[in-house]
């Protein structure tokens, strides 16, 4: 897989990667517009991270850590070049920076009826928490 490519989103990818979630990211978020995108990228540059193949966007992660945890989001490959290395690939480059911060240890947010992500997921080695349940407010 050395064709393959991971580094940071630059300002100028962010409405392709937009883009890329209509096709390649199961579900939708409320932050899932230009607006959201950039201000992830305007407070931490390299938290948003593109696989590319040849210059051509074949998934991301978003890799945020806040100084206390680790969280992952947006997991997410082309359809096209799924099951070829690249999500965890992702997770690598996505632990890693993770580790040079001081993390460590890191959750994901996946949807329970994502059944392919869940496989991936526990392919990467993560397993799900029943203790815990995600409580959220939408704020206006």
């Amino acid at each position: 897989m050395s064709d393959l490519h991971i580094g940071p989103a630059s300002a100028a990818d962010l409405t392709a990667v937009l883009d890329f979630w209509k096709t390649a990211a199961e579900g939708t978020s409320i932050s899932d517009d230009l607006a959201g995108v950039e201000r992830l990228h305007a407070r931490d540059p390299h938290a948003l991270l593109l696989a590319r193949r040849e210059d051509e966007l074949v998934g991301t992660v978003i890799a945020g850590f806040d100084g206390w945890r680790c969280h992952l989001y947006r997991l997410a490959v082309h359809p096209g070049h799924r099951r070829q290395g690249i999500g965890s690939a992702l997770l690598a480059a996505a632990e890693e920076r993770f580790r040079e911060l001081g993390g460590r240890r890191a959750d994901a947010m996946v949807l329970d009826r994502n059944e392919r992500a869940q496989g991936a997921w526990a392919a990467g080695g993560y397993h799900p928490e029943d203790h815990w349940t995600r409580w959220v407010k939408t704020l206006a």
